[in-house]
């Protein structure tokens, strides 16, 4: 995934970004995995449900580190 410069200065110097941004890439191997699945299960839709729902806020949480991060520096 590339990064814009912002959020990549962020994932080398800010642990709290770091770890919401290695448990969104988590998230998003789980969801690879599961799509592979050739008949999903009731408990499998519903994982699926909740990851990308975390996986949201997993995102949303790091726009708001990079976003104060910008407002910071202007």
């Amino acid at each position: 995934m590339e990064l814009d410069p912002v959020k990549q200065e962020l994932l080398e110097s800010d642990d709290d970004f770091r770890s919401l941004y290695e448990e969104h890439k988590q998230c998003k191997e789980r969801l690879v995995t599961l799509r592979h699945k050739s008949l999903l299960s009731e408990d499998d839709e519903m994982e699926m449900k909740r990851i990308k729902l975390h996986k949201l806020s997993l995102k949303d949480r790091m726009e708001t580190l990079a976003r104060e991060r910008v407002q910071a520096v202007a």
